[in-house]
Formats: structure tokens, sequence, C-alpha cells
């Protein structure tokens, strides 16, 4: 296959840091109703005695080439409009507690960064825009209250921020407080706001020039724009799907435990290599088991796993620069299919050999799925499961009963990458460097009468992520086996 020459961009310029940006009026800090107001010598004894944690090894991350690059992109398509794009907050889970963080998909293709509460402006200039990146640094110990006793933000209760200077060193950015951000964007200048991920700032909008009926404009043309995926993002692609085949491989050595315990060993034993390997699952995982594996997106993980019977595994780890992969392997329990369960799995590996022969730059999005639903409906036919012809089952998609889903959705830093893409960006033709999935599959619920008996309850799916090369395609997850003997080997 046709490996991506793309060379990194020249680094970015020099870091810059607005010399007012450190001086910054403290808010008062986040406590709890129960906190007491502590007392003056208490304050005093906090805001004394410290060392120097100012990190000396901040350097330019890889990354940051090609940030610069994809910001000049998103340039062109804006001339002078101000650009605003937040990195999101924290969601409650409930009550007091918050979910672990985990920065807006544009936000971090953009700048790099994954810090909370941030906010990156693209502010017009003459020639193109000045990118400025707003966000909450670590806080003084000499002054203040804010590191020991604020919930969200402090120090000592939340752990450690950069401050402005090491962000900025590492990222090329010019950096500033984003208590700043209010002023900042004042001013008769058109706005475009990525909505959705910060209420805080879209309560600083009222009374701006903000056009919120144009805003999707600019989230469809960032999904547009990260469609193409540059040699950085392949490569942190290819890691998450070799990090992911290791989860798999450590279910498969722990199956004694996983036939105890039951789906739920499953998900925390691949969780356990996505945290120290990656930064955490890309999805919630999916762990079914016997008929489970007839729900698509069977989350519970609570379920038996049964000898005899198969069990779905859709899971991906979402590296530490956040791109996930996104695989599926139906395995038999027991490591060895039965031959009615490898008459199916053969039928759906047969799909997704011809969807993934159908791909190639130039060719329709949809190719791999026809190419798959071509492969699946004759495959039926022959088991005598339509209830029409075999072209009238592709004219009027009755097949779909048994298929329930496309084959393919675009992957990347988002598991479902690009969503807010134009529709006839879905209609239109592959381009090189493009990653997607190729996921046929084959569903027959436990009490669907149509098929028979020993056909109910049982759920196939294979999926693997493919990039689209110059002149074909590269499997990202061809490691992992899909071949019957090749799983069998495997499990065994």
């Amino acid at each position: 296959m046709t490996q991506s020459t793309e060379q990194a961009p020249a680094e970015p310029s020099g870091p810059a840091i607005d010399p007012a940006a450190e001086q910054v009026t403290e808010a008062a800090p986040k406590t709890a109703k129960h906190d007491s107001e502590p007392k003056d010598k208490l304050r005093a004894f906090m805001n004394s005695g410290w060392g120097d944690i100012e990190r000396t090894d901040a350097s330019l991350r890889d990354v940051a080439a090609w940030t610069e690059k994809r910001r000049a992109a998103l340039s062109q398509a804006f001339p002078g409009e101000r650009l605003v794009i937040p990195a999101g907050t924290y969601k409650v889970r409930s009550n007091d507690t918050d979910y672990v963080f985990r920065p807006h998909t544009d936000y971090v293709w953009l700048a790099g960064d994954q810090t909370s509460d941030a906010v990156l402006v693209l502010e017009p200039n003459g020639s193109g825009h000045d990118s400025v990146l707003y966000f909450r640094p670590r806080s003084e110990r000499s002054q203040g209250e804010e590191f020991w006793r604020d919930r969200m933000y402090g120090e000592l209760w939340a752990g450690r921020r950069p401050s402005l200077t090491e962000t900025a060193k590492e990222f090329g950015l010019e950096t500033r407080h984003v208590d700043q951000l209010a002023n900042a964007l004042k001013g008769d200048v058109p706005t475009r706001v990525r909505r959705g991920e910060d209420s805080s700032l879209t309560a600083q909008l009222s009374g701006l020039k903000v056009d919120a009926d144009r805003d999707h404009e600019l989230a469809a043309t960032l999904s547009e724009l990260r469609l193409v995926k540059d040699a950085f993002e392949i490569e942190q692609l290819r890691e998450a799907c070799a990090i992911t085949h290791r989860g798999f491989s450590d279910v498969l050595a722990e199956m004694e435990q996983v036939r105890k315990y039951g789906e739920r060993w499953i998900e925390g034993t691949f969780w356990r290599r996505a945290r120290a390997e990656g930064n955490d699952v890309g999805y919630t995982s999916i762990a079914a088991a016997g008929s489970h594996a007839t729900t698509l997106h069977w989350i519970e993980n609570d379920g038996p796993v049964t000898d005899g019977t198969l069990m779905l595994l859709d899971m991906g780890v979402e590296n530490r620069n956040l791109y996930t992969a996104d695989i599926t392997r139906t395995l038999p329990v027991n490591g060895e299919f039965t031959p009615r369960q490898r008459e199916l799995y053969q039928l759906v590996l047969d799909a997704q050999n011809a969807g993934i022969a159908a791909l190639r730059p130039g060719v329709p999005f949809a190719s791999g799925h026809q190419a798959a639903m071509e492969v699946i409906v004759n495959g039926l036919d022959a088991m005598a499961l339509l209830p029409v012809s075999v072209d009238e089952a592709l004219e009027t998609v009755i097949y779909q009963r048994y298929t329930l889903h496309g084959v393919s959705h675009m992957l990347g830093i988002d598991v479902h990458d690009c969503a807010a893409a134009r529709n006839e960006q879905y209609r239109g033709d592959l381009q090189a460097g493009y990653v997607l999935t190729v996921e046929p599959g084959l569903y027959f619920q436990a009490e669907d009468l149509t098929v028979p008996e020993d056909l109910r309850g049982i759920g196939i799916r294979i999926e693997d992520d493919i990039l689209i090369t110059d002149d074909g395609t590269e499997n990202l997850s061809a490691a992992m086996p899909r071949e019957i003997d090749a799983i069998q080997n495997w499990m065994s």
C-alpha cells in the first residue's frame, strides 16, 4: 500500500504571552457550602513557604506544527471573521461529582491542548488570523486561596494545571488568562462560535455581533476539514489500533475469569489496557455475549458468557492524543466455531472483504456498503431467509431486518468522526486520507419467527479501520485476526 509521504510543516513561530495575562484578579474560590471561612493566620501560612513549581522542561510538542497548519486552513475559510472554539468544561455525573474531563474534538484538532475551560480564539488581522489561547492557568501560591480551597481548579484539590508560559512553549500559541476573554470578544467583529460545549462562554456572547444561525457553518467546515487525516493523525490511529489489539488479547488471556464473571470482566479487562497505554476507551465498550450481540449498542455489559455461544466485542482504545480505534470481533466463547456459527461468520467476513475491496479514491462513500450488502443478500438467499428475490431485496432493502445499520462511518478523534459535515460529503467520493470503518453485521433476534430456531439470538459483526491511500486502502487493524482459523488459533 502507498504510505503517506506528507512532511510535517515548519515549526510555528515562537509563543507569545500577553504581558497583562498574569495580572488577573483571582475570583472567589469554588467551595462547598459547608466549608468554613479560613482564619487570617491560616491564609498567611498557606501563602508562604512554597518552592518554585514552574516546569523547566516544557518544549514544543510534535503536534504543534500540524495544528498551526490546521488553523491556517480554517482561517482561509472565514476571512475577516472572529472564530471562537471552546474546549468545554466538566460535566456533572451526580450532585457534586463530575465526569473525567475530555475536551471537544475541534478544539483538540486546532490547539493540540487538552486543558478544561479553555477557549481558542482566531482573531482576524489584515492577512488572516492571530490565534490566542485563553485558559485558566494554575494560581499563584504566594497570594489568594484558589490553589488550596477551590474544589474545581485548586491545585491541591484537583491537580496541577499548566502555567501560561508552559502552554505557550508546548503548543506555539499566544496564551492569556481566560478571565480576559470577555474583553477580547468585545468589538464590532463578525463572530462565529463552536456552540454547545461551554454555557459560560455562551453567556459572554450576549450583545456581541454573533449570528447563532451561522454558527453551524463553522461546525460543518471544521468537520469537513478533518475528513482528510494528515500524517500525524494517521500515526495516532495506527497506535490506537495496536493498543486495541493488545486489549483484545488481554481479554482472551483471561477467559477463565470471563466465564466466571461474564461481560463485566471483558469490559474491565479491556479498560485496564486502555488506561495503561492510552487515555481511555474511545467509546463505551460493547461486550455482548449470546443474544446480547443482537443489540447493536449493548453497553450494559452485565450478562453471562457461556460456552457454545458467541461474544461480540466492539471496543477501541483512545490514545493519549485522543485518537480512537473502533474494532469489532465476534468470537466463539469456547474457542471453536460450531458449523452453523462458522457458516454465518464466513458470510459476514466475505461481505466485509467485499466492502473493503470496493474502496479507493474517487468512488462514492457508499460503495463499501453496497458491495457488502450484495454479498449478505446473496448469502441470505442461499439460506432461504429472504421472502423476495435477491434483486427485489436489494431494491427494497428488506434485508435490513437482519443487518440494521450502514457499513461505514468516519473515524478519528471521535469514534463517529466529522459528524457535523454536510450530507453531501457522505454522498460524495472518497479521498486519500479518509479513515473509515467497514463493519457489516448479521443480527437474528431471539424472538424473530422468520428465521430458523437455531439462528435466533445470534449476532455477528466484524469491523476494521480502513485508511484510503493514493491507490487503494490500508487496513490499520489488519494485525488482529479475522479469518476463522486465525481466530481459533488466537484463542487457543
